[in-house]
């Protein structure tokens, strides 16, 4: 009898899980949910929280609140929400960024595959190399000859150390055999303000934070980095059409959440984000600010993050960028 009465004990206490376990999933949310961006506000990253936001409160019946906390290449922002009570209620909109940190800073406060768990991509953004439009230079190939001919080291900005941003434009140093030197900022919006005050020469930001600006006419965007042309600037070549073959890097943005998150919590978050993702109201919205809507699963975002960890693994030892 000893073994049965385990086995119905056990039976007891599993139903006892399942059953507080909807019972929380139910409850859950009964406060604003907030999206914690690493950026400054006004970039990319503020851009498509602020969109998922509006909808996501909707669906789930409670606002949801995007808090800026940039710094130290994005990653003081996933330090704050890798260390937030697993509740659901404290959520990270990560980058392709935080792929890059983990081969570029010797050290850092958190795992990004066992601290977080993956809820779903938002978008896809091409980067795209822009300088402003009183530079007297039309393509990539007159930006290369007028480095080469300064005196000192033309300058490109980014959002900060270990970035995409950093990552490319010392891949372009490199393989344009050219001198730059690098401006690390705390977001897009600063950055973009210096470019247009002159204080950097160039970025290889992403499409959304430029895009008005380059219509405009008071930016010139010479090439994308990824391998095909953005459809928000077709005109515009890639870089490997300029001659810097297999240049391929765009940058991704993407929702996780605390790793002991309960699952029924993440599982729910992740169905609605995709269901507004994959919806025809976002998808135009990300056509109009240059971005390629996602909305995978959980399980694909995690592939994606590790074999992209990986990826920039050989490229930040290539490029020879280590921080501290």
């Amino acid at each position: 009898m000893r073994p049965l009465r385990i086995a119905a004990c056990a039976a007891f206490i599993a139903t006892l899980g399942l059953q507080a376990g909807a019972a929380r999933a139910q409850t859950w949310p009964a406060k604003p949910v907030t999206l914690v961006v690493p950026f400054a506000a006004g970039g990319t990253t503020d851009v498509l929280a602020r969109s998922l936001a509006d909808r996501l409160g909707q669906a789930l019946g409670q606002p949801v609140i995007v808090e800026s906390k940039p710094g130290a290449g994005a990653t003081l922002g996933a330090d704050y929400v890798a260390k937030a009570r697993p509740d659901g209620y404290t959520l990270l909109v990560g980058a392709v960024h935080h792929t890059i940190a983990s081969s570029v800073y010797r050290k850092l406060p958190y795992d990004l595959q066992k601290d977080f768990v993956p809820l779903t991509t938002i978008a896809l953004v091409p980067n795209v190399l822009v300088v402003n439009a009183s530079t007297p230079v039309r393509n990539v190939a007159e930006l290369v000859a007028l480095a080469k001919a300064a005196k000192q080291p033309l300058t490109f900005g980014s959002n900060g150390n270990g970035t995409a941003q950093h990552l490319i434009g010392t891949q372009f140093e490199q393989l344009a055999g050219i001198p730059l030197l690098h401006i690390p900022y705390k977001g897009s919006g600063p950055l973009t303000t210096d470019l247009l005050g002159g204080q950097v020469t160039m970025s290889f930001d992403t499409v959304t934070p430029v895009l008005q600006q380059i219509r405009a006419g008071k930016l010139r965007a010479l090439a994308v980095t990824t391998a095909r042309r953005s459809s928000a600037l077709p005109e515009v070549p890639t870089l490997a059409e300029a001659g810097y073959k297999g240049f391929d890097i765009g940058t991704w943005f993407g929702v996780l959440a605390p790793a002991a998150t309960p699952k029924e919590i993440t599982a729910r978050l992740s169905t609605e984000m995709q269901r507004i993702i994959q919806s025809p109201e976002f998808r135009k919205r990300m056509d109009e600010i240059g971005a390629e809507p996602i909305g995978n699963t959980s399980e694909q975002m995690a592939r994606q993050i590790k074999d992209e960890t990986e990826k920039f693994a050989r490229l930040v030892k290539d490029a020879k960028v280590t921080l501290e």
